[in-house]
């Protein structure tokens, strides 16, 4: 594991030495082999693609902050299945996007119009997986993260379908959450700064029934919970005994609600046994993590520089550059299936 008691402090330096190098090797440990640049955009016909994704992001963003979150769930939803691709975009029958875990995802309108402003200004060159990336940085950064650089160079990847999507349940253990994020090149400081994210968005009751009223089949609620949040959460989640049953929506992070903002309270919930989802109380299941989540919990910097590491290295899985993939013309769907 890197030392993350150490790295702190180096990480605005990583940060500050990347954004001045002209070229650079994806994250180490994802896919040595790829080239992503800094501003790539600046050396092809499309110089002012970034600006023209930052103001739709800030016009989206004025209107419904709520975006930042679903964009950082859907960029996560690329980049951890497939690499980031942009293949979770395409719509289809049986999409990558129909997949049960991928069950409301949000975010594509807006990808979408920037897709649509940036082919009336600069056509074919700017590729859905850059959009995403770039769109979700500028979204993460209005609601509190740090603007981090996004190397860009990506090309969009074909379609998969909805049983390659594999990624975990979010009452997993510790363990099993681990042993996913290191499956993908990440390690547990990666894991547990970008579980971070679950500070801002919803999710859906039939999530947290369990730990709610049938813990491990105990017919009891989970024993790490607070037991004031089992019962403000039963208030909003009742039983589920139908299969017809609404599903409603929770914050996974009350201190945060409606207003979508990026802070360290997540960290202070889950040690103070207030997480709403398992797999975010599980960080106290081991010795690094809890470190590391203490450490978030008492310095919002440290976090913040840490997060803006994880989404680079997290950006960089598996990418496609040079003549792999393509260059999307919608980015619902591939350019054999384009209809203009």
């Amino acid at each position: 594991m890197r030392q993350f008691v150490i790295i702190f402090p180096l990480l605005a330096l990583v940060i500050i030495s990347l954004a001045r190098t002209a070229k650079v090797e994806a994250a180490t440990g994802l896919n040595p082999s790829a080239k992503l640049v800094w501003h790539y955009y600046k050396a092809t016909t499309c110089d002012d693609a970034e600006a023209y994704i930052r103001h739709q992001v800030e016009k989206f963003y004025k209107n419904d902050s709520s975006i930042a979150p679903k964009l950082l769930r859907l960029l996560y939803s690329d980049c951890m299945v497939n690499g980031c691709d942009a293949s979770v975009l395409l719509q289809g029958p049986n999409s990558e996007r129909t997949a049960p875990q991928n069950r409301g995802l949000g975010g594509f309108v807006i990808i979408d119009k920037i897709k649509q402003v940036l082919e009336s200004r600069c056509p074919g060159v700017v590729s859905c997986a850059d959009i995403l990336n770039l769109a979700t940085r500028d979204a993460v950064h209005m609601a509190g993260a740090p603007s981090y650089p996004v190397f860009t160079g990506r090309r969009d990847g074909g379609a998969l379908n909805a049983d390659a999507v594999d990624l975990p349940s979010p009452s997993v253990s510790f363990d099993e959450s681990l042993a996913y994020f290191k499956s993908k090149g990440l390690d547990v400081l990666d894991m547990t700064t970008l579980l971070g994210a679950h500070s801002m968005g919803k999710t859906h009751c039939s999530h947290i029934v369990n730990r709610l009223y049938n813990f491990k089949s105990t017919g009891k609620p989970d024993p790490t919970m607070n037991t004031t949040l089992v019962s403000q959460l039963r208030y909003l989640c009742p039983p589920r005994t139908q299969k017809s049953q609404t599903d409603p929506l929770v914050y996974i992070n009350p201190d945060s609600g409606s207003s979508n903002r990026f802070t360290s309270s997540y960290y202070s919930r889950v040690l103070s046994h207030n997480a709403v989802l398992g797999v975010d109380q599980e960080l106290l299941n081991s010795d690094d993590s809890k470190e590391i989540t203490q450490e978030f919990a008492s310095g919002f910097e440290d976090f913040r520089k840490s997060f803006a590491l994880a989404m680079s290295r997290m950006g960089s899985i598996n990418v496609l550059t040079g003549n792999a993939g393509e260059i999307r013309r919608d980015c619902k769907v591939t350019n054999a299936n384009y209809a203009a």
